[in-house]
C-alpha cells in the first residue's frame, strides 16, 4: 500500500488553561470571540484554527502498561490554539504588533499558556482520499518521549509508525502531526499568567484527528488494532494523553481572515 502523503507547515501549537476563577464557558466564548480577533490580524498566518476541549476528559487512549494514558486533572487542558505560519519569519517580522495585544489579552481567559513549535517537515499535513467532508468528530493526542528515547528515534515511531497507521485508519478524514522542538519558556511568555512546564509535564508531540462520525472515533480507540501499536509504542514513549474535542473553528484559511468563523 502506497504512504499517504503530507504537506510540511511551519505550525505552533499553543496549549491553553481556563482561568478557573470565571465561567469556563463564558471564557471559551471570550476566547473564540474578542480574544480570536486580536489572533486573526496577525498577516503571517496560513491558518489560525481553535480546538475546544470537553470539560470533562479523563483520556481516550487504551490503557496500556508502561504508558500514563489517564489525563492528570492538575494538568487537564481546555484548548489548543493552532497557528501556521507564511515562513519561519513571519512571526518574528510580521506578527509582532499582534503578539504583544495578545500577550495583554490572556490575563482575560488563561490561567496558563504553554507553545510548542513544529518546523517544516516536523509538522505535517496529511492528504487523505476520498476527500474530506466537514467531520463530526475529533479528538487531540499529546505524547512525551520516553526517558532513553533519542529524538531521532522518536520522530522515526512518529512519522514512521503511528501516523501510518493512524492515516490508513477506516473513517479518518484529517490527520495533522507535530513533532515538536525542544520547549522555550522564552517563545512565549506572555505576563501574568502560568507558563509552568516541568520536564516531566512536557509533550514532544501531538497529532490532531478528526473522524466521519463519533461511532467511527470510538471504533478507533477501542480497536484491538491501537492495543497492539500502543504496545509497540511503549518502548518509545512515557505518556500518550487522547482528548475528545467539542469543537474546531477556523479564524484563517489560505492566508485570509474569515469574516465569520468556519467550524470544522
Amino acid at each position: 500500500m502506497k504512504k499517504p502523503t503530507y504537506k510540511k507547515q511551519f505550525s505552533s501549537s499553543i496549549l491553553l488553561w481556563i482561568r478557573k476563577d470565571k465561567d469556563r464557558q463564558d471564557r471559551m466564548d471570550y476566547w473564540k470571540g474578542p480574544h480570536s480577533k486580536i489572533i486573526s490580524a496577525n498577516p503571517g498566518q496560513v491558518e489560525y484554527r481553535q480546538i475546544h476541549l470537553a470539560e470533562k476528559n479523563v483520556g481516550l487512549w487504551p490503557s496500556t502498561r508502561g504508558i500514563e494514558t489517564k489525563i492528570p486533572a492538575n494538568r487537564k487542558v481546555d484548548g489548543v490554539a493552532e497557528v501556521t505560519f507564511k515562513n519561519m519569519l513571519a512571526p518574528i517580522f510580521q506578527g509582532k504588533e499582534q503578539t504583544k495585544l495578545a500577550f495583554k489579552d490572556e490575563i482575560n481567559v488563561f490561567e496558563r499558556t504553554i507553545l510548542y513549535i513544529g518546523l517544516p517537515g516536523w509538522s505535517r499535513w496529511y492528504t487523505l482520499a476520498p476527500a474530506t467532508s466537514k467531520s463530526k468528530a475529533r479528538s487531540i493526542i499529546f505524547i512525551r518521549r520516553k526517558n532513553g528515547v533519542s529524538s531521532s528515534q522518536f520522530r522515526r515511531i512518529i512519522n514512521n509508525k503511528l501516523a501510518i497507521a493512524v492515516a490508513e485508519t477506516d473513517g479518518v478524514q484529517e490527520l495533522r502531526t507535530q513533532v515538536f522542538t525542544p520547549w522555550q519558556r522564552s517563545l512565549w511568555n506572555s505576563p501574568d499568567v502560568k507558563h509552568d512546564n516541568p520536564k516531566d509535564a512536557q509533550f514532544h508531540t501531538s497529532l490532531i484527528v478528526a473522524f466521519g462520525s463519533e461511532q467511527e472515533k470510538t471504533a478507533f480507540f477501542s480497536s484491538e488494532a491501537l492495543r497492539e501499536l500502543s504496545v509497540e509504542l511503549a518502548g518509545y514513549v512515557s505518556a500518550i494523553h487522547a482528548y475528545d474535542a467539542t469543537e474546531a473553528l477556523t479564524f484563517v484559511k489560505d492566508g485570509k481572515q474569515l469574516p465569520k468563523a468556519k467550524e470544522l
